[in-house]
């Protein structure tokens, strides 16, 4: 396989490339864009944050893969606020549920898995920081994440509150909006 600079990939050291003058993380950033992750910016956020490692990483692979230190230092940023503005801390599941009750929606990142109410004919979501079991959940959303019904999976995702009086489902539904 050739780059664009025309540099064999494999079987190519990154001692021999420093030494014909390339950039190994302008290289890696170049072609692998937004799947970069510098594991030294893993090790700071993961101190601060009780969330898994791959969260972590799909967050700073979207937001810092880049060899600009300003970038990074932006993109650190943008990582920091979407982590304090929608994890789901378990400790403080009752108030991300007021808060979703009072504005309607709300954004969160949290586990979700999925299973299918026979009774109801509905598919029920399970949010594991959030502490809902029988949120509604699109069938197209199911579809097209079909692991959601084998163990669940990580995921920001957006949750509704609508409560009708005699209603006879969850107030909570979720949608990836």
């Amino acid at each position: 396989m050739q780059t664009h600079h025309d540099l064999p990939v494999s079987g190519v050291s990154a001692g021999e490339i420093a030494s014909e003058g390339y950039d190994l993380d302008a290289l890696l950033n170049q072609h692998f864009a937004g799947r970069v992750v510098r594991k030294d910016l893993t090790k700071q956020l993961k101190e601060g944050a009780n969330v898994p490692v791959y969260v972590l990483e799909y967050l700073l692979g979207m937001y810092c893969a880049s060899d600009d230190d300003d970038v990074v230092e932006q993109g650190l940023q943008n990582v920091k606020r979407i982590l304090a503005d929608n994890y789901v801390r378990p400790d403080e599941a009752e108030k991300v549920k007021s808060l979703i009750r009072e504005r309607g929606s709300y954004k969160i990142i949290d586990k979700v898995s999925v299973k299918l109410n026979q009774k109801k004919d509905v598919y029920e979501a399970q949010l594991s920081n959030l502490g809902i079991k029988d949120a509604l959940v699109p069938s197209q959303m199911v579809k097209d994440n079909e692991k959601l019904l084998t163990g669940g999976i990580w995921c920001m995702i957006t949750v509704n509150y609508f409560f009708e009086e005699g209603q006879k489902t969850s107030p909570f539904s979720i949608d990836d909006a």
